[in-house]
């Protein structure tokens, strides 16, 4: 449906997760890839994973050579292990999404997240590339907060830049308006980056998020994204845990892992960019307290024209 309500000449692009698929996952993750491809998506990004064997799961597709496909990394040696893995195909990636530690979400580090770096992360792959010719675009993501970010970025040899923080408190963005709010008013020290992923992967966000600590009974059943080839889930077992230990209790609380299929879809997961607590510098505050929700617009003319690291307010 989306593709055939497509008006223009844009592109749509889908996120592909490696890593949240079903029981069965490889034969799960190659229906999802190839279905995109039979829908008529425009371009697929790659993520939550290295992908290793993504492309051969799309190989003997007829789009395979015409839709954009792209990947998100961390490192090189990513990068690296990925085209090694793929040479055979004689199919590069359209473009590399180089994902450094400040982005939200998933992070492709451990939690020694800090003592990387996005800029150097990115110049060690531009070199990379330039020494092997090979001409993929390259698109530094996490932690590009203005447009003067963006633009030293652009002349340092990248292609495009990825931004996301900015864009969750516009009105377009899908979030209820209540958790928006929550953004704006988020403290440095409101954010964490944690382990309670079921995936193994740290994870950033506000420490208020419902997920954390919640202990509901767990939904792989009904929604079945974490489980592993042999059906199991980090969160299933850490519950089992507690629920051994409280047997009396009403309710256990989990804290180490979380229910991530049942809270991202209720909108309890609250992921977010290490400069989410910036965003109320972005805005201005109603009568009643709010801040106000920007327009995708704005904050897009923002990324565009905006010069000396400033941030324009709304009118």
């Amino acid at each position: 449906r989306t593709m055939a309500a497509k008006r223009g000449d844009g592109l749509i692009f889908i996120n592909c997760m490696e890593k949240l698929t079903m029981n069965a996952p490889r034969e799960t993750l190659r229906v999802r890839l190839r279905s995109a491809l039979d829908a008529g998506i425009d371009g697929i990004t790659l993520s939550a994973g290295l992908h290793l064997g993504s492309f051969a799961l799309m190989e003997d597709h007829p789009r395979f050579r015409h839709a954009r496909l792209g990947i998100i990394v961390s490192s090189l040696r990513a990068l690296q292990l990925f085209l090694r893995k793929n040479a055979r195909l004689n199919r590069l990636p359209d473009y590399v999404i180089v994902e450094g530690p400040l982005a939200g979400g998933h992070l492709g580090f451990g939690m020694d997240w800090a003592k990387y770096d996005l800029r150097a992360i990115t110049g060690e792959i531009l070199q990379y590339l330039q020494a092997e010719k090979l001409a993929i675009p390259l698109i530094p993501a996490g932690g590009i907060f203005t447009g003067s970010d963006a633009v030293s970025y652009l002349e340092s040899g990248a292609a495009a830049v990825q931004v996301a923080t900015r864009f969750t408190v516009t009105r377009e963005c899908g979030l209820p308006d209540g958790i928006k709010q929550e953004y704006f008013k988020a403290a440095e020290d409101d954010i964490e980056v944690n382990m309670i992923s079921p995936t193994g992967y740290p994870m950033r966000m506000l420490k208020g998020s419902p997920a954390i600590g919640a202990g509901i009974r767990p939904n792989c059943e009904a929604y079945g994204y974490l489980l592993d080839g042999s059906g199991n889930c980090a969160y299933i077992t850490a519950y089992n845990r507690e629920v051994a230990a409280h047997p009396d209790a009403k309710k256990v609380v989990v804290m180490d892992k979380t229910c991530l299929c049942t809270h991202m879809r209720n909108f309890d997961c609250w992921t977010c960019g290490h400069y989410t607590y910036r965003l109320k510098h972005t805005s201005t505050r109603l009568p009643d307290g709010s801040y106000r929700l920007l327009s995708a617009e704005h904050v897009f003319r923002d990324y565009q024209f905006s010069v000396d690291g400033k941030v324009a307010l709304p009118e």
